[in-house]
């Protein structure tokens, strides 16, 4: 099932129980479980979705390493837009709509290439760690 299809609580479940099909996990889909995971774990969500990314792949058959698989400053960047947008609508939003007006904003996979320079992105420093940006500073 396309993870657009799915409701946000399926695609959650999938994903943290690690059977979330290999096609299904674009990045919408990765938008929507970030949505998720910033409104229920607050500042934990980054480390939440770190470790079930990094098994998620694992699940895939993709490595985790300095050159694919997790990658830890584009999750931190995602992260941090995610809760950007979430500081610009009411506390009441739902979950569900909340990830509906990520994936409309936050669509361009490319974006952290606004803050932080192709070079420094493909480093194997940036994927092991959050770097700080060096084009632009993140909104918030």
């Amino acid at each position: 099932m396309d993870s657009s299809a799915r409701s946000l609580e399926d695609l959650v479940s999938a994903f943290r129980a690690g059977t979330l099909p290999k096609a299904d996990w674009t990045h919408a889909a990765h938008l929507r479980v970030g949505v998720w995971h910033v409104l229920t774990y607050g500042d934990a969500a980054l480390d939440q979705l770190r470790e079930a990314i990094r098994r998620l792949n694992e699940a895939h058959g993709t490595p985790n390493s300095d050159t694919s698989g997790y990658h830890e400053t584009i999750t931190w960047t995602f992260v941090r837009l995610i809760a950007h947008l979430r500081e610009q609508h009411p506390p009441n939003i739902p979950a569900a709509r909340l990830a509906d007006v990520a994936v409309e904003r936050l669509s361009d996979r490319w974006l952290p290439g606004r803050y932080f320079s192709p070079a420094l992105l493909a480093s194997s420093e940036a994927r092991r760690r959050v770097v700080a940006p060096d084009r632009d500073p993140l909104p918030g």
